[in-house]
């Protein structure tokens, strides 16, 4: 018997949640799934967290102000009890009958996330580019894999997220997070349908910040465990120009030029050097950070998915 929790972040949804419930239980009784299913009231100041104490069964989490989308999805995963982890939206866009085909295609292929992809999206034309934008940034600059990353009907293996705390816009990149400690990602097909009711929260806010974030993850992924390599590489790179404007500044000085009319050689000199060294040290003191940062917190850069044992059975 599949055991499942459904973790569903919301804010200002009163008019979506009823019905968001009673489609989530359909399909997990229509399946005979043993399930728990999680609201996260993220700071709704309408009637969302009344219309939620009304349906069974339910775990209600209440967060104490509005802290953003991510924080109450890493509220609700870390809530979740059961192996298999569905994340969806509150507005009722994403499809609750999706999730037995997405939780079959984990098992078939031996996955570790099935990410949804909205390839026909019931959204308007606006919020359709912003969204194929991102996903052509999050393509070139994060390599996740997939083609909808912020689509937030996702399943994971439960064991995804031990040692993990997301923040910021980070939910649109879990995939991507989860690739770079070795977890495999898949994709499948969703519905997609249109908002009936509420707000949509997407704004051009929410964009720059997905975006800033989008460079943390590739930050993280490509020079976390390495970052001198990154910021020593470009100090040396400062250093090496500097060094050839002081030959320049040398030749200008043995051909009998004034300096005075040629003060742009030494001064690119002095600034690309100390550039350079400032971007240097820097990158050795991130190296030390970082360092620290792997020997004391529980994160790690890697994941062990198994430990086998092979005994010598001639002893």
């Amino acid at each position: 018997m599949r055991r499942v929790s459904i973790v569903v972040p919301l804010f200002n949804e009163e008019g979506n949640v009823r019905q968001l419930h009673k489609e989530i239980l359909d399909v997990c009784k229509q399946n005979n799934y043993t399930f728990e299913i999680i609201f996260v009231d993220d700071g709704s100041c309408d009637n969302t967290v009344d219309e939620c104490k009304m349906l069974k069964p339910l775990k209600l989490i209440q967060m104490r102000r509005n802290f953003g989308q991510t924080a109450a999805m890493d509220a609700g995963i870390k809530m979740a009890q059961y192996e298999f982890v569905v994340t969806m939206d509150g507005d009722r866009q994403n499809d609750p009958a999706d999730i037995p085909r997405m939780i079959e295609y984990l098992e078939e292929n031996n996955l570790d996330v099935v990410s949804g992809w909205r390839k026909n999206r019931k959204d308007t034309l606006m919020k359709r580019f912003t969204s194929r934008g991102a996903n052509f940034l999050r393509w070139l600059i994060v390599h996740d894999g997939i083609h909808d990353s912020g689509c937030s009907l996702k399943i994971y293996r439960k064991e995804c997220f031990e040692g993990i705390n997301l923040y910021g816009e980070q939910h649109r990149f879990i995939p991507a997070l989860l690739k770079i400690k070795g977890f495999t990602i898949g994709e499948i097909e969703v519905n997609h349908r249109p908002r009936v009711a509420g707000k949509t929260k997407y704004n051009w806010k929410r964009t720059i910040k997905g975006f800033v974030d989008m460079i943390s993850v590739w930050f993280w992924n490509k020079y976390a465990s390495r970052p001198l390599h990154l910021l020593g590489g470009t100090g040396l790179g400062f250093i090496g120009l500097g060094f050839i404007c002081g030959i320049w500044s040398v030749v200008l000085f043995i051909q009998g030029r004034k300096m005075s009319n040629n003060i742009f050689p030494p001064l690119f000199t002095i600034f690309f050097v100390i550039i350079g060294l400032l971007l240097f040290v820097f990158g050795l003191m991130s190296e030390i950070m970082m360092k620290t940062y792997y020997g004391t917190h529980v994160d790690t850069p890697y994941s062990i998915k198994e430990i086998k044992e092979f005994p010598d059975v001639e002893r």
